[in-house]
């Protein structure tokens, strides 16, 4: 019986309503019908898919809604108007809904839910639903206050102020920048909710400041250590301090540039790289160093955000391969007990603690 796999980070929707896949084909037939495409750097080379998922025993994850508003003069992709991304990640949810009513998901936003989804998993033969958790990546869709509320009551249970760049509320990756008024007000709102903070995402300057003026859930959904890739996209040892000292989970990411490093997209590859799930364990090994045991740890893989085959573990040719993660954790001294924390546990318990 292989593992039960939680994966903290997934762009599904994004994947589903931006890149125009159908999710419930196989990777294969995925990979096929975009063959000779060259819009986006993983066309033919994706990982993910519904039957992928359930071949990896990964029945259950958080997934995203993203859309970046970009101002003038931000040449990031993304939104002209905080409503348009609003929009976006509307017809996102509308897609999630629509898997759920042919079965291929199921929403789950409560523990009631949750046991119950882990319990028909577990225990159920055949075709069985994904249960999967909402999570924004990046807030810039929230026009309001009340937008956030309305996404509380669709299902929303994490949220990351920033993704890259300057956003509306805080600064994400490669830039430099508080929360300010408006991201101090966002975080309260968060708070109020009971929401999850997702740290993943952001820059040096806000994290802090944000940790100074939050006092809820905070986990980082998919993230690597700077002491192994020197990048501000990682953590920091004083970083991953805060989190453990917060009772945080850390979610394991699989895209290569934060695994290895001197990574240059577009021109390295994972063979020579020499980039594997080996670096992963590394990662994990170091924060378990860190925290002096493995409650802080787990996988968010973010395997379909926006690259593919070209840019991951050269041992993972489409998320099943998770299953490979067992055997390598052993290998490293982990016994069972730390081996289903890691893959699931951490991450479950937490929103047990956070939603009881």
């Amino acid at each position: 019986m292989s593992a039960f796999i939680f994966d903290a980070h997934l762009d599904l929707s994004m994947n589903a309503m931006e890149w125009n896949r159908d999710l419930t084909w196989p990777v294969e037939e995925i990979r096929k019908s975009e063959m000779g495409m060259t819009d986006k750097p993983d066309r033919g080379k994706n990982t993910v898919s519904f039957d992928a998922m359930r071949k990896g025993n990964i029945g259950l994850c958080m997934a995203t809604q993203i859309a970046r508003y970009v101002k003038k003069g931000n040449n990031l992709p993304g939104w002209k108007s905080p409503h348009q991304a609003w929009a976006q990640t509307q017809g996102q949810l509308t897609w999630y809904r629509s898997m759920e009513e042919i079965g291929e998901l199921v929403q789950i936003t409560n523990t009631v839910e949750l046991e119950n989804h882990l319990d028909f998993w577990n225990t159920q033969e055949g075709k069985k639903p994904i249960g999967y958790i909402l999570s924004l990546e990046g807030a810039d869709s929230i026009v309001t206050l009340e937008h956030l509320e309305k996404s509380y009551e669709q299902g929303l249970r994490a949220i990351g102020p920033a993704h890259y760049g300057p956003g509306t509320y805080a600064f994400g990756t490669d830039s430099v920048g508080g929360i300010g008024v408006k991201g101090k007000e966002l975080l309260k709102e968060i708070e109020r909710l009971n929401l999850i903070l997702d740290a993943t995402h952001l820059c040096d300057q806000s994290f802090w400041e944000a940790m100074d003026c939050y006092q809820g859930p905070v986990w980082a959904s998919h993230n690597n250590c700077r002491a192994l890739v020197d990048h501000n996209r990682q953590f920091s040892d004083e970083q991953i301090k805060e989190l453990i000292s917060r009772g945080a989970v850390i979610g394991m990411v699989l895209d290569a540039w934060m695994m290895v490093p001197n990574w240059v997209r577009g021109k390295s590859d994972p063979v020579t790289a020499n980039c594997s799930l080996q670096q992963m364990v590394d990662n994990l090994d170091h924060i378990c160093q860190i925290a002096g045991n493995t409650d802080h740890v787990g996988i968010g893989t973010d395997l379909d955000g926006g690259f593919g085959t070209e840019q991951g573990p050269m041992d993972i040719d489409t998320i099943a391969d998770l299953q490979k993660i067992p055997a390598l954790l052993s290998k490293r001294g982990y016994n069972a007990e730390d081996v289903e924390k890691i893959l699931h546990s951490n991450f479950i318990n937490f929103l047990k603690r956070t939603w009881k």
